[in-house]
């Protein structure tokens, strides 16, 4: 293993942490934020120590990098970002306890929005930008931003692609360009102006500039961290409706908006992926709809709650204009059911993903007509195209350690005595990157209940299904740290 480049490759990823801190301890300046300002400056100087010890000590690694390198380098990067990311949180004063402040920051950055805070609006204006910006940071992946903006060396061709492969979500990485780093570039310039249209349409309806920006952020990272204690529910119905359609936005694969640039608007629509995605969600939408006939005034205001938690659960954001907790027990089950799926592959949401759906539900499709027809050979097809059968093996792993993490996670936290609903439910909403669960950890509610032992098993859970479960699991396995 090239333990040299993956010191020095997370020694970088620290000066960009350090350097993303830098509006945020502007802010705590302009607002007269000291104790805030000292933490964020503290922080800073300290990562950017860190990171120019380990990019000095390794400056002759060799560039081999492979796909077990890649793993192991996005694993440790996102836990290196939450240990030091959760500094200006606890130094300040914010969050007094440093377990807690680093739930709340890899809930950040893994887009997962679950925090431990009763109330938001008391901390300071860049505690809260931070907080916010953490999403955004991690939606795209921070490590995506650095090969975007790094030296294209075709020497280091490999780490590229391991790289991008091992932090984006979904079943399988493909490039839209021919090199990677053009990939990551287009990538980043599509999420930065759906963002910025995000935050135009949001100040058309009167969110003042600072709200709007962070909640660009949280709709952009699928987060959901609000800076409000009501999170969206206090803002108008046309600032919520625009939430609403920019969540289903970013959950949708990037490259299809890629595709429609080139204009191939037919092959975007034909998109297996895209038409379950939107089915799903549209399904879901009218059953639930059905199901709270007489709940609230009008059907209109039915329509925009509903949908406004169908997007926020399916794309795993997080956001809340209602206690949905207090909803009918079919109307909780499909939202539960959502978060199991998620969003798009490809996409800032989090879950399973609807392309592993597909590819899971075309396996088991083929598999029973095999049982009737043994001698039949069939290929799995998506989009017309064959899918190889490594990439069905994979899902199937896949899908056997996200049921196993799942079990042993709810297991481990019902020790704490919460509620089987409280307790599934969180694990659900961790694992899968959304946020609000029910019962205790419901929208109105809040993660700080739980142990040290719990927060910490569901920090994991964060980070692991952010990651897609490998690049988490491989830290922990013997084969991994072996000279072999």
């Amino acid at each position: 293993m090239n333990k040299k480049m993956i010191a020095k490759f997370i020694g970088k990823i620290l000066m960009v942490e350090a350097a993303f801190m830098v509006p945020a301890y502007g802010i705590s300046l302009y607002k007269h934020e000291e104790a805030a300002a000292r933490a964020f400056l503290v922080t800073m100087l300290l990562t950017v120590l860190v990171g120019g010890v380990l990019v000095t000590a390794t400056r002759g690694a060799k560039k081999g990098f492979h796909a077990k390198e890649g793993l192991v380098c996005v694993g440790i990067s996102w836990i290196v970002l939450g240990l030091f990311g959760a500094l200006p949180f606890f130094l300040s004063g914010a969050i007094p306890h440093y377990v807690d402040a680093l739930f709340e920051i890899v809930s950040g950055f893994t887009t997962t929005g679950a925090s431990i805070l009763s109330e938001v609006e008391p901390l300071p204006m860049s505690i809260l930008y931070w907080r916010s910006f953490s999403h955004w940071l991690g939606g795209m992946g921070v490590l995506v931003f650095l090969l975007a903006v790094s030296s294209g060396d075709e020497r280091s061709k490999g780490f590229t692609m391991h790289i991008l492969r091992a932090e984006s979500p979904g079943p399988k990485v493909g490039k839209l360009v021919p090199r990677m780093k053009q990939t990551a570039e287009i990538l980043y310039i599509l999420y930065i102006i759906l963002t910025v249209l995000n935050i135009v349409f949001l100040l058309a309806g009167g969110m003042p500039l600072f709200d709007s920006i962070c909640t660009a952020f949280g709709t952009a990272g699928t987060g959901g961290f609000g800076i409000k204690n009501d999170s969206i529910a206090g803002y108008s119905p046309y600032l919520q409706n625009v939430c609403t359609v920019f969540m289903l936005l970013f959950g949708v694969n990037f490259s299809c908006y890629y595709m429609l640039l080139l204009r191939q608007v037919k092959s975007v629509f034909k998109d297996e992926e895209l038409r379950l995605y939107l089915g799903v969600v549209f399904g879901s939408i009218v059953l639930i709809v059905l199901n709270l006939r007489g709940y609230y005034a009008t059907i209109g205001e039915t329509i925009r709650h509903v949908a406004f938690q169908v997007a926020s659960i399916v794309t795993t954001t997080g956001f809340a204009t209602t206690d949905f907790d207090l909803w009918p027990t079919f109307s909780k089950s499909i939202l539960l059911c959502l978060m199991l799926l998620g969003a798009c592959a490809g996409s800032t949401g989090g879950g399973f993903k609807c392309g592993r759906a597909l590819l899971v539900l075309k396996g088991l499709r083929r598999s029973v007509r095999q049982i009737v027809h043994p001698g039949k050979v069939e290929v799995v097809r998506v989009n017309g195209r064959a899918i190889e059968e490594k990439v069905l093996e994979n899902t199937n792993a896949y899908l056997a350690a996200y049921a196993l993490i799942i079990v042993a996670s709810f297991l481990l936290i019902s020790v704490d005595g919460f509620s089987v609903t409280t307790n599934l439910s969180a694990v659900l909403a961790c694992f899968n990157n959304i946020g609000p669960g029910l019962e205790v950890v419901g929208p109105t509610c809040n993660y700080g209940t739980f142990s040290v032992f719990s927060k910490l098993v569901l920090i994991m859970d964060m980070l692991a299904g952010r990651l897609e479960i490998f690049p988490i699991l491989i830290l922990f396995s013997r084969t991994t740290w072996g000279k072999r």
